[in-house]
């Protein structure tokens, strides 16, 4: 059983993801099999930024669909049965990125549960800085076994 909210201490646990690529620092929503919302404190610091025109960096539109991933990643994982499988991002639909996230923005990620048969599943993410939506997209995964 999972307590909320989860930190990146429980987060690794999880995910085997391990910095600079843990890209997930709190989950404070989680309804197995259904919901899941996690947080992203951007800060300064990240290596991965880059600057936009005028000299202000914000995250890649990439990273914005890992982290989407990641938090999906948590959801199928926080299922007991699931702890020892992978999953593996199996595709990308209907992706949209609508403004830069800057540093000091805290990314709030929403993912959804839209279709889980067997070890494929689809989830619809949504990720937004202050209540404005930023990027969305909905994901494909299957779950594989650990060699």
């Amino acid at each position: 059983m999972l307590t909320l909210p989860l930190d990146y201490t429980a987060i690794e646990r999880i995910l085997p993801h391990r910095y600079p690529f843990l890209l997930v620092d709190r989950i404070t929503e989680l309804e197995p099999d259904k919901r899941i919302v996690g947080i992203k404190n951007v800060s300064q610091n990240e290596s991965y930024l880059f600057p936009m025109p005028g000299g202000r960096p914000s995250l890649p539109p990439t990273i914005l669909t890992e982290i989407l991933a990641q938090v999906g990643a948590i959801l199928i994982l926080s299922k007991p049965e699931n702890r020892e499988k992978l999953p593996f991002f199996t595709g990308i639909e209907k992706v949209r990125y609508r403004r830069p996230v800057h540093p000091g923005d805290v990314l709030v990620i929403d993912v959804t549960m839209t279709k889980m048969r067997g070890k494929i599943g689809k989830a619809r993410g949504e990720c937004s800085v202050n209540g404005e939506l930023v990027s969305e997209a909905d994901v494909t995964f299957m779950l594989m076994e650990k060699e």
